[in-house]
């Protein structure tokens, strides 16, 4: 591990220790905020149910990011070959971003009912314009001086495309994961609190209504876990695809 990650390490670790202690000092009853060292407990203590929920979430979140980021990457490669067709399309892109997905969530669990594909849908589309915005600025913003060298060499449209700017545009789509990757795991527990027979959304749902927030924190905190691991594995894989670009910032 490196220096920063050491620093964001001991960033962590004060703000649960600082947690602790205030909920030590100030009595404050385990039904209102329970201890970081409770939540840890209640998640030794039932492993198999949160491992269980765990992957169900899980699996859902990758299925609807893989989903989002296809169709986003698609769109994308469409609106940069086709041009004339981004003000409709954005435009569509935008009013489906604006619909609140607690909207939707539900209508598409009354439709397609209480298995997993109302879940990888509504990830799918919290994931899906990220991914369009990112990968198509970086589709339409090649280096201006390699465009007009392949454009002088009369390189075609897809030659362009394939060569130039789909290279171009991997710094766009890491950045398109580091937002997309968390929001897949958000995007999957709001559509299990719908309507769900597992996951850590209904684990959550359940611990809120009886009260049990030992329980309900237990599941937010593998979910924040999950999270920054997402987050640091795309930060990680980006720097191997990308090398080039991590060696410019080391000099």
């Amino acid at each position: 591990m490196n220096r920063s990650g050491w620093v964001a390490l001991a960033i962590v670790l004060v703000f649960f220790a600082g947690w602790e202690a205030a909920v030590a000092l100030t009595h404050i009853p385990v039904y209102l905020l329970p201890a970081p060292s409770r939540v840890l407990a209640t998640l030794a203590a039932n492993p198999a149910l949160y491992a269980e929920a765990f992957a169900i979430t899980i699996g859902e979140a990758a299925a609807g990011l893989a989903l989002g980021l296809l169709a986003g990457g698609l769109i994308a490669a469409l609106l940069t070959l086709r041009p004339g067709l981004e003000g409709g399309v954005m435009s569509l892109a935008i009013l489906l971003k604006s619909t609140p997905m607690v909207a939707i969530a539900p209508l598409l669990t009354l439709w397609l009912g209480f298995g997993v594909l109302p879940k990888i849908i509504i990830t799918a589309l919290l994931t899906f314009f990220p991914a369009l915005v990112n990968l198509l600025s970086g589709l339409q913003r090649p280096d201006p001086a390699l465009l007009d060298l392949f454009r002088a060499w009369r390189a075609s449209r897809w030659e362009i495309f394939t060569r130039l700017r789909l290279p171009s545009a991997l710094p766009y789509l890491f950045a398109a994961l580091k937002i997309s990757a968390p929001l897949a795991l958000i995007g999957a527990v709001v559509a299990e609190w719908t309507g769900a027979s597992g996951g850590l959304g209904r684990t959550m749902w359940l611990a809120y209504s009886n009260l049990n927030l030992p329980y309900l924190f237990a599941a937010i905190f593998l979910l924040s876990a999950a999270g920054m691991a997402l987050y640091w594995m795309v930060a990680w894989a980006e720097k191997k695809v990308i090398f080039w670009q991590a060696e410019h910032q080391e000099e």
